[in-house]
């Protein structure tokens, strides 16, 4: 009987010495029947709008199992879809260069400064001539001389500026759009996959094992919207007790009792622990180091496909070869 207090890996470990004491020479663990389990989490905090499965249901890769609210989601990927075109039409812009127009209009400026600037030099030399002939005033001379200083540098500025629109875009500032459009469009992926991801899907075949949340609900981010139990065979989580751990080695073979059914079934073992589980080792001294024991894994054969998790089993070490 289970006392106050005792838990079950305690029980365990007690039946486990009771077997071992009346056949001592038959090493042997208890534990149960387990399934992998796999953690379905919600991908947003969107209210649930459909639940497509129940629990115990068996379901194929790719069933959908919980669908959660788009709207919001949708509209989010409506802003990132226009955000990365504008990206693209920007980098297309700058790759394509100045439009013919704008390269025909800054040949025109450029004529008309140059026309200016002829201008503004011919009257300076008219006004340098008279002025040895001391026919104009000083002043006369120095604003002739600035209007034709003024003139030749507006030539040379439209002549930049027609040279800036003919040579292209600088290849920086195409290498600075290039970025910012693969920014934009790997925003948009992510949250492509977040939108998709509001369909909650099974990853893998299994048996539906908890639907913790009902139509309606609203999980916070990372909540398991379900739980799945996995795999086409159950296997066995034993204790393996202290006094025959030394004993057990990955691959040993074993005989498997379940609990209700007369068959037995073959096993092997695939994974067992380092470290004891329960009580610390290094608080334990003398006899009390029995009650040391250690999780592991037993991998089961098709003939136990059938049967359901959380049966107890009893393993005997060395049944099968």
């Amino acid at each position: 009987m289970r006392q106050p207090g005792q838990s079950f890996g305690g029980i365990l470990l007690t039946l486990a010495g009771a077997l071992t004491g009346c056949q001592s020479n038959v090493p042997q663990a208890l534990g149960t029947l387990e399934y992998d389990r796999i953690t379905l989490p919600s991908p947003a905090a969107e209210r649930i709008v459909s639940i497509d499965v129940t629990e115990g249901q068996r379901v194929a890769v790719g069933t959908r199992l919980v669908t959660l609210e788009n709207t919001r989601v949708e509209a989010q990927t409506r802003v990132l879809q226009a955000d990365a075109q504008r990206q693209r039409d920007t980098l297309a812009e700058l790759e394509a260069g100045a439009r013919s127009e704008t390269i025909a209009q800054a040949r025109a400026n450029l004529a008309t400064a140059q026309a200016h600037a002829r201008d503004a030099n011919a009257y300076y030399a008219r006004v340098q001539a008279l002025a040895r002939q001391r026919l104009v005033a000083a002043v006369d001379i120095d604003r002739a001389r600035a209007a034709a200083n003024s003139t030749e540098a507006q030539v040379g500025a439209m002549t930049a500026a027609l040279a800036e629109l003919t040579n292209g875009t600088r290849k920086e500032q195409i290498a600075q759009a290039h970025s910012a459009t693969r920014a934009a469009e790997a925003a948009l992926a992510v949250q492509k996959i977040t939108l998709d991801k509001l369909n909650v899907v099974a990853p893998r075949a299994g048996r539906i094992d908890s639907l913790p949340y009902k139509l309606g609900d609203q999980a916070p981010v990372g909540a398991p919207l379900a739980v799945m139990l996995v795999g086409n065979v159950p296997y066995a989580r034993i204790y393996v007790p202290e006094q025959i751990r030394a004993d057990v080695k990955v691959d040993d073979h074993l005989t498997v009792v379940v609990d209700g059914r007369a068959q037995t079934y073959r096993g092997r073992v695939r994974m067992i622990r380092s470290d004891p589980s329960f009580t610390p080792y290094y608080a334990l001294i003398g006899k009390d180091a029995a009650r040391l024991s250690y999780l592991a894994e037993v991998e089961l054969d098709q003939t136990a496909a059938d049967l359901p998790a959380g049966l107890p089993v009893r393993v005997t070490f060395g049944g099968h070869k």
